[in-house]
């Protein structure tokens, strides 16, 4: 060995050296790698879906009106009558002006009690009364039907019932709770409504048994070939049911 010989050359490695090819960044890029995530469909977004069906599609507020077949009397019925209920209920809490909401609530009021005489119920139902006084001063009330031949709309008739019913229950509670709070400035108000809707609700119920007899009477007015008196027979039967399931 001579002198001038480097150590590090003399000595060898015991391990064949490993040849690197290739990128470091691809190789670095190659173990990060991730595996490719699949996305699969859950039923977790099937209550937002639109409706399928034809009764998913006809099924609440907006289903309603089409099905109506007087959408917009259908509307103001039920505008008028929550207009009225929601502004007394909330008076209270935007304006202290006693008179302002008074005057509110008396107005929707009449412009309800006025649609569902003369607007609702002849669109919705068919039905309309009203009080008259012949000349030796007697008043006397009539009532008006639709042509049977003419059914109401069940969708119609439906809703109006309810609006006829439920609102005069509405205003019983509310005047219930202004007893209880001593809420006495807001007793007349509660009562005036309560005189509205009740007319309606009595006036719709006479018009509409009137108009079920009216029915049975030109059913069975001629007896179906069975002469005059098998006719007379089976028309006070079936008066007698009418009158009996009606009042």
């Amino acid at each position: 060995m001579s002198v001038s010989t480097p150590l590090l050359d003399t000595i060898e490695s015991d391990e064949t050296p490993v040849e690197l090819s290739g990128n470091i960044s691809s190789a670095k890029s190659n173990s990060n790698a991730r595996k490719p995530v699949v996305l699969t469909p859950t039923n977790r977004a099937q209550g937002s879906q639109m409706a399928t069906t034809q009764s998913d599609a006809e099924s609440g507020i907006a289903g309603i009106f089409r099905q109506s077949a007087h959408p917009m009397a259908l509307f103001f019925l039920y505008f008028f009558r929550i207009s009225a209920i929601t502004v007394y209920v909330i008076s209270g809490f935007l304006t202290d002006n006693y008179v302002l909401s008074t005057v509110m609530v008396v107005i929707l009021l009449a412009m309800d009690f006025w649609n569902c005489r003369n607007v609702s119920g002849r669109t919705l139902v068919g039905l309309r009364f009203w009080n008259q006084v012949d000349d030796d001063g007697e008043s006397y009330w009539v009532f008006e039907s639709r042509d049977p031949s003419r059914p109401a709309n069940p969708i119609d008739s439906k809703m109006f019932w309810i609006a006829l019913y439920v609102f005069p229950a509405l205003w019983t509670s509310l005047l219930v709770v202004s007893i209880l709070k001593l809420g006495l400035s807001f007793i007349p108000i509660v009562i005036l409504a309560l005189v509205f809707n009740v007319a309606n609700a009595v006036g719709f119920t006479y018009a509409d048994r009137d108009a079920k007899q009216r029915w049975a009477n030109s059913v069975v007015g001629g007896g179906w070939g069975l002469g005059s008196l098998g006719g007379q027979l089976i028309t006070g039967a079936v008066q007698k049911g009418v009158g009996r399931m009606f009042g």
